[in-house]
């Protein structure tokens, strides 16, 4: 082979290499969860829908943002309460990218608009935020202090093109003399609650005491009262019947000579009354 055809073999595959070249980097996908941010030397030139693209081999580039929604965790976030005790928050954020302002976001702050947009603020609101809470309210009231959060947030990057959906606070971790003194006292309102528990079973069971003695005594007095009744109807009616003998007996004399005749057991009486005739009989 000459030398000749032997350049000319080369300079082809060159320029097919070439040609390829520019073929296969002259097209580009994006994906349906992003944009393609299309740059021309480093400069902003437009924004790329998903799907098939094209550009200038060489000259052009494309940046892929996600537009879908993101979580970023920051962990040891310093913050004071606002009874001065120190916490260590872990905070996460749930954030998007706005679909139509992704050309602002890339201009102002470059795809690490999360560092530069997002964290910052965080670091700010999560103090201002925790401080407006005491220790034990922050910790008893955890959804509020996250929905306060999560609304400061809201508020200072609006407009900016990135979206905070939600915040969640992690873990809130109070130092460890403080964490100390609330498991004390957690201990003391527990004995307490024990105490207070213990006591209303004592006047629990008292009452069910004095109950069944007051229904015994209830009892008693009932039977007393009904035994004094059944005597007292019994007198009654044995006074009635003596009341009613008697004035028989006062309205019908032969009555009287009838009862002695159906007593007497035929004998005579061996006591007699002193001059008197006729034996006397008793009625018993």
């Amino acid at each position: 082979m000459s030398a000749g055809k032997a350049v000319s073999i080369v300079i082809a595959a060159i320029g097919g290499l070439l040609v390829l070249m520019v073929l296969f980097g002259s097209w580009f996908t994006v994906d349906q969860g992003a944009r393609g941010v299309v740059l021309r030397n480093g400069a902003f030139v437009r924004v790329a829908e998903p799907g098939l693209g094209i550009k200038v081999p060489f000259i052009e580039a494309v940046v892929d943002l996600s537009i879908r929604t993101e979580k970023t965790v920051y962990e040891k976030v310093s913050a004071y309460s606002k009874d001065i005790q120190y916490a260590d928050l872990q905070i996460a954020i749930n954030h998007r990218l706005d679909p139509g302002m992704v050309a602002q976001v890339y201009q102002n702050y470059g795809i690490s608009y999360v560092y530069r947009l997002l964290t910052p603020q965080v670091l700010g609101q999560s103090k201002v935020i925790f401080g407006k809470f005491n220790a034990k309210s922050a910790i008893e009231q955890r959804g509020q202090l996250q929905l306060d959060m999560e609304g400061a947030l809201q508020e200072a990057v609006k407009g900016t093109g990135l979206i905070v959906e939600s915040v969640q606070i992690e873990n809130i971790d109070f130092s460890d003399d403080f964490e100390k003194s609330i498991e004390e006292r957690m201990k003391a309102e527990v004995e307490v609650a024990k105490l207070h528990q213990n006591l209303a079973r004592e006047q629990v069971q008292a009452d069910i005491v004095r109950t069944q003695a007051n229904g015994r005594a209830d009892a008693v007095r009932a039977q007393a009262k009904a035994d004094a009744d059944a005597i007292r109807m019994r007198g009654e009616a044995e006074a009635t019947a003596i009341l009613a003998r008697a004035e028989a007996l006062k309205q019908n004399m032969n009555l009287v000579e009838l009862v002695k005749a159906e007593r007497w057991d035929g004998k005579l009486p061996v006591t007699m009354l002193p001059d008197s005739a006729v034996p006397f009989i008793g009625v018993k």
